[in-house]
């Protein structure tokens, strides 16, 4: 299965997002803009967790989430993957207690491993993906637009596994398991 680890933006910042980026997408530009129901900060991208490592996953989750306190972030300022001048993502980045949110994903990436599920991707760099595009673009432009934005801030209170499918265009979401962060695994289950 295609997973990842991640920190998913409560409804008021999703929305708060949207409505500074939807006014400001070109229908007829070389990016496509992601939907709002994909945007979530990945913590660790599992490009294929086996079945029989999966309950193990989910238990070193849990005991990961247990062990961190709930912290604030909020979503502010933008970036391109690889570069402005020849993006393939554009991107709003992170601010607040950013520390806790790196810590989180080392952790996150960690219990992975252990569990015998290999991790993809270098060093973290907390985003949410609004726009990609299928060859380089220029996105200096959209840089000085997107860079304007700061949105409100919020308690980061959980982090989610999720399944990713892909297919029809877009990549399709599910949750398969929430994990509170400050509550053991014992807790959770009660």
């Amino acid at each position: 299965m295609r997973m990842f680890v991640a920190v998913v933006p409560p409804l008021e910042v999703v929305e708060d997002l949207a409505g500074f980026v939807e006014p400001r997408q070109e229908r007829d530009s070389p990016l496509r803009w992601s939907s709002q129901e994909q945007w979530h900060l990945t913590l660790a991208f599992l490009p294929s967790v086996a079945d029989r490592d999966l309950d193990e996953l989910v238990e070193r989750l849990a005991e990961v989430a247990g062990r961190r306190e709930e912290f604030e972030l909020r979503l502010q300022g933008a970036g391109s993957f690889p570069n402005p001048a020849q993006g393939k993502v554009l991107w709003t980045g992170v601010a607040g207690d950013t520390e806790p949110l790196e810590r989180l994903s080392a952790s996150s990436r960690s219990a992975a491993v252990r569990a015998g599920t290999e991790v993809d991707g270098s060093k973290f760099r907390p985003h949410v993906t609004l726009a990609r595009a299928n060859r380089p673009v220029e996105l200096t432009r959209w840089l000085r637009v997107f860079d304007l934005y700061t949105g409100p801030s919020w308690q980061v209170e959980e982090i989610a596994l999720i399944q990713s499918q892909l297919g029809h265009g877009r990549p399709h979401y599910q949750v398969h398991e929430v994990f509170p962060l400050g509550v053991g695994p014992r807790e959770q289950a009660g």
